[in-house]
């Protein structure tokens, strides 16, 4: 599968997936498509009020698969997969960087930040005047362009020293 084919799939995904969460009382987390020992995952990530149980996750598998058969016209072999975000809930949206300020957060990026640092661990101050992600990284406070960041996750981490 082609870079192009991934991002068209995963675009894709995220245009069919939304309404359909929406109807079905739901949010669409976050959607990512990865290379995996067992072949490349097309994965889902959703989340309601009261959490998601086993039945959400096979009824959007169902409905989101029928959808992609239907709509996705390329020749890509991959395995859905739909599940929740759990406690380390990934972060894709700006408005997913407001509504979590003062979590914890650990946050990949590149191009690396000043001395070749990748990885920011420290807790989420939301967005910044100048529309970048502001994080408290032990005593420093680090911003970072949205387009920078390849992955943002809640949880915990080590402070950075």
């Amino acid at each position: 599968m082609s870079a192009a084919q991934i991002q068209s799939l995963v675009a894709l995904t995220l245009t069919l997936g939304e309404p359909l969460c929406l109807v079905e009382q739901m949010e669409l987390v976050h959607v990512e498509c990865h290379r995996e020992p067992e072949g490349r995952v097309l994965r889902l990530y959703i989340d309601k009020a009261g959490g998601v149980k086993l039945d959400d996750c096979v009824n959007i598998s169902r409905q989101i698969g029928d959808l992609l058969d239907v709509h996705f016209d390329q020749e890509c072999a991959y395995n859905l997969e739909v599940t929740s975000p759990g406690p380390n809930r990934p972060l894709a949206r700006p408005a997913d960087f407001e509504r979590f300020k003062g979590q914890r957060v650990r946050v990949s990026v590149d191009p690396p930040l000043a001395a070749n640092r990748r990885r920011i661990n420290g807790v989420l101050e939301g967005l910044a005047e100048t529309d970048k992600v502001a994080i408290l990284s032990g005593t420093q406070r680090v911003e970072v362009p949205p387009a920078d960041i390849k992955r943002a996750h809640l949880g915990n981490y080590v402070p950075d020293s």
